[in-house]
C-alpha cells in the first residue's frame, strides 16, 4: 500500500504539466484537447497504480514530456485516416469502397471551396434540379429514359419499392432474399419501405409459372435482386429479367432489377465472370433498375435508379426522395467518373476500381521488384521481405468466388509474431492493412498506389529494424 501511496504523489498535476509542457509538433492543437489529452494519460496511469498491475513508471520529465506528446497527437489525429490497403481487396468496404481519381478530386475541391449551379439554372436564371446534373449523363451510358441519384443502393431500393409498392404486394424469389454486410436484409428493407413481400420458388430454384401463378389484383411489382456476395451453385435455376418482363407486360405489373454493384462495362475480357451490365438490363425492358455508385462503377457512394420516364418521375415526385438526396459533392464526384464511360478505354485507366480489377499480374509483380530494388534488393532483404504470387478479391459483394492473380510482398514475422507486427502496423501515423496468412504478413501489391509506395518504403524500412533489434 505505501509503495502505491509513492507512485500515485509521484503522478504529475495538470496544472505543473500545462506551465512545462514543451508541446511542439508544427501543428496547431487547442488548449482544450492538450488539456483532455493530459488528463486522460495521468488518469490511465493512475489506475494502473490502483490495480497493481505491472507497467514501467516514467521517472524523468523528459520521459514524461514524450509521453504526453504522443498522447496529444494521438488525440488531435482526425478520426476518418488515411491507411495504406495491403489486403489486396479492390472494392474494400471497411477501407472507403472505391477510389476516386484526379479529376474527381478537382471536381470535389472546387465544389468545396466555391459556389455553384446546384440547384440554380444558368439558362433560365431560375431555381433548377440537382439531379439534371448527372441525369442526362446516365441516360446516355445506360439507355435508360430517366435517372435519378440518392445516396446509397439501399436507400434506392427503398424508395422504388415504397414509390411503386406501398401497401401492395411485391413477388420474389426466395432465393434473393438474402442479408449482405451491415446486417442489410432484402426482407427487412421491403417490410420498411410498406411493400408486402410475397416469396415464389425455392432457394435453389425459381421458375416463372412460380411468379406467375400468385399474380392478382394486389400485385404492383416483379422484383429480381442481386445476391451480392451469396451464391448458390449445383442444382439451380433463376427466371431471367427478359422473361419477367413480358411476364410483366402481359399481367400490367412494372419489372424492377436491383443490380446491387452494377457495372456499365463488361470486364470478362480481363478475366472477371461475366455480370450483367446496366446497359443489358435497361434493354431488356425492365422498368427500374437500381445499382451502386462506389463499387465497380467506381464513384462515390450512391444508389443510381434508372428506368422508364413516368415511373422514375413518380419517384422523383416521392417526399422521402428528399431525406435520401445526395448533395453538391456526390454529384461533384459521380459526374467526373460518368464522363469517364463516354470512352471505355479511357475508363478502364483513369477510374481506379477499373485499373486495379483489371491490372495484369506481370504489372504488379514488377511493382514488387521495383519496391524491393528501393529497399537495397531482394538479396538484402531475403531474411525479412520474399515477393509471391497471391490471389486478390473485387470485394464490395461483387464477384464473390473470384480471384485475382497477383503478388505480394511476405514479411516474416519474427520475435514478435504476426499478430503484433500486424497491430504494430495499425498504431502508424498512417496505418497499413495487411493479411494474415500461415503466419505471416502478406501485403497485396494490387492494391498499393504509386502514391503509397514511398510512405510503405518507409514502413518496411521501420518493420526491418524492429525485427533486427527483436
Amino acid at each position: 500500500m505505501n509503495d502505491k501511496n509513492k507512485l500515485l504523489r509521484k503522478l504529475p498535476k495538470v496544472d505543473f504539466v500545462l506551465d512545462e509542457l514543451a508541446y511542439k509538433n508544427g501543428v496547431y492543437v487547442p488548449l482544450a484537447i492538450i488539456k483532455s489529452a493530459v488528463r486522460e494519460t495521468i488518469g490511465k496511469y493512475r489506475k494502473l497504480i490502483l490495480a497493481e498491475e505491472p507497467f514501467k513508471f516514467p521517472k524523468t520529465s523528459d520521459e514524461w514530456n514524450l509521453i504526453f506528446t504522443e498522447a496529444i497527437d494521438k488525440k488531435n489525429r482526425l478520426n476518418l485516416q488515411r491507411v495504406v490497403n495491403g489486403t489486396g481487396v479492390v472494392i474494400h468496404t471497411n477501407l472507403g469502397r472505391s477510389l476516386l481519381g484526379k479529376q474527381s478530386m478537382e471536381a470535389l475541391q472546387n465544389a468545396a471551396s466555391h459556389y455553384t449551379n446546384l440547384e440554380f439554372d444558368l439558362s433560365t436564371g431560375k431555381r433548377g434540379s440537382r439531379y439534371s446534373l448527372v441525369e442526362e449523363i446516365i441516360c446516355d451510358l445506360t439507355g435508360a429514359e430517366a435517372a435519378l441519384v440518392v445516396n446509397n443502393n439501399a436507400a434506392a431500393v427503398l424508395l422504388s419499392l415504397n414509390t411503386l409498392s406501398f401497401n401492395q404486394e411485391t413477388i420474389v424469389s426466395r432465393g434473393q432474399l438474402v442479408e449482405i454486410g451491415g446486417s442489410f436484409r432484402i426482407p427487412d428493407v421491403m417490410s420498411r419501405s410498406g411493400a408486402r413481400m410475397v416469396e415464389v420458388g425455392a432457394t435453389n430454384r425459381t421458375h416463372l409459372f412460380d411468379y406467375e401463378n400468385v399474380i392478382h389484383e394486389e400485385t404492383a411489382l416483379l422484383l429480381k435482386v442481386h445476391t451480392s456476395n451469396f451464391r448458390v451453385i449445383g442444382f439451380t435455376s433463376e427466371v431471367p429479367v427478359h422473361d419477367l418482363v413480358i411476364l410483366g407486360q402481359k399481367h400490367g405489373v412494372p419489372v424492377m432489377e436491383d443490380l446491387g454493384s452494377g457495372s456499365l462495362i463488361d470486364l470478362s475480357p480481363w478475366g472477371l465472370p461475366k455480370e450483367p451490365t446496366v446497359q443489358e438490363i435497361v434493354k431488356a425492358g425492365a422498368d427500374v433498375v437500381t445499382f451502386s455508385g462506389d463499387k465497380l462503377l467506381g464513384g462515390p457512394q450512391a444508389g443510381i435508379i434508372v428506368g422508364k420516364k413516368d415511373i422514375i418521375a413518380r419517384i422523383k415526385k416521392n417526399p422521402m426522395n428528399r431525406a435520401l438526396r445526395i448533395d453538391k459533392f456526390t454529384l461533384a464526384s459521380l459526374e467526373t467518373v460518368l464522363r469517364d464511360y463516354y470512352d471505355f478505354d479511357h475508363a478502364l485507366q483513369s477510374v481506379p476500381t477499373l485499373s486495379m480489377l483489371t491490372a495484369d499480374a506481370d504489372t504488379i509483380k514488377k511493382k514488387g521488384h521495383r519496391i524491393l530494388r528501393r529497399l537495397g534488393g531482394a538479396q538484402k532483404v531475403k531474411n525479412f521481405i520474399g515477393l509471391q504470387e497471391t490471389v486478390s478479391r473485387v470485394g464490395g459483394g461483387a464477384m464473390p468466388e473470384h480471384g485475382l492473380a497477383s503478388w505480394a510482398l511476405v514479411l516474416q514475422p519474427g520475435d514478435m509474431g504476426a499478430s503484433g507486427f500486424e497491430k504494430w502496423f495499425r498504431s502508424l501515423v498512417v496505418p497499413l492493412i495487411v493479411r494474415i496468412e500461415n503466419e505471416k504478413m502478406i501485403i497485396d501489391l494490387r492494391t498499393i498506389l504509386e502514391d503509397d509506395i514511398p510512405l510503405l518504403i518507409d514502413i518496411l524500412k521501420q518493420y526491418m529494424k524492429k525485427g533486427q533489434e527483436g
